[in-house]
């Protein structure tokens, strides 16, 4: 009995050890199928984007729910993040009696950084998960299978349009967020922190390049295309009725912002390297 019980409990540690180590690996290699199905779908979606149909309707139907509906929550947080950066960077500036270096550097922080990272995060939160939640419910009510049984491919009318507003959209809503943070800096630091107007505005103009600009709304076509891409696929995937409709909009969401941290380390490290 003795030398049974210590097998079994042999068995057992190892079956425990096993379970262990699996656990992580099975999940892991999950995460790994899922996102190869994420690289089909889009691969799958490659010849759609240029072949008729074109459905401009249902693209500038996108673009006025994407890009004008984001632009209220756009401008506000522009407002609120000009105001606040040039409060922070004041502290900072003054202790050198450094305040003239100020406007360059809050323009480059808002444009390059700020501005495209922000309004994608906006714009994911206001419009990407709405998409999840639209094509989750269509898909779980049988609207998108009654669409293909009319010979009308699914991809093209409802996944296409959305990712093509949302890639265009987002680097106009940048270029908002980028002049309107920036006036509420200016603001701020000249009528509130007493920063003498003419020195912010010439280190503007003197240290100011085209790339300084350039590389914000870059990002947000590459950050656009990104988000949409996700949300679209994981509202189209979604299965189990108003569960997975809830679950895949949250996926969408988080996803979506990872993404954007993740790409905007990459794209700004590529930028370093390029000296843009």
């Amino acid at each position: 009995m003795d030398k049974k019980r210590k097998v079994r409990v042999m068995y057992g540690m190892i079956e425990l050890f096993f379970a262990r180590i699996g656990t992580p690996f099975v999940r892991l290699y999950g995460k790994i199928v899922d996102f190869g199905k994420f690289v089909e779908f889009q691969m799958r979606l490659l010849p759609l984007y240029v072949v008729k149909p074109y459905r401009m309707r249902e693209f500038f139907q996108q673009m006025e729910s994407i890009g004008i509906g984001t632009l209220g929550v756009i401008l506000l947080t522009a407002l609120f993040t000009g105001m606040v950066e040039a409060i922070q960077l004041y502290h900072g500036f003054h202790r050198f009696n450094a305040e003239s270096f100020m406007g360059y550097t809050i323009f480059v922080s808002i444009s390059r950084e700020l501005g495209p990272v922000f309004a994608a995060l906006m714009l994911t939160s206001r419009a990407i998960s709405a998409m999840a939640a639209e094509l989750g419910t269509m898909r779980v009510t049988e609207q998108i299978d009654a669409i293909e049984t009319l010979a009308v491919d699914s991809k093209k009318y409802l996944v296409i349009p959305r990712i093509l507003a949302t890639t265009i959209s987002l680097p106009l809503l940048v270029i908002v967020f980028d002049f309107v943070g920036n006036i509420s800096a200016y603001l701020i630091s000249t009528e509130a922190l007493g920063v003498n107007p003419v020195s912010y505005q010439n280190t503007v103009q003197q240290y100011l390049q085209f790339a300084d600009i350039g590389t914000g709304v870059l990002k947000a076509f590459v950050f656009g295309f990104l988000i949409s891409s996700i949300g679209t696929y994981l509202g189209y995937i979604a299965r189990g009725g108003a569960r997975g409709v809830g679950q895949a909009t949250t996926a969408a969401v988080v996803y979506s912002a990872i993404t954007i941290f993740a790409a905007n380390y990459f794209l700004s490290s590529l930028f370093l390297f390029l000296d843009w």
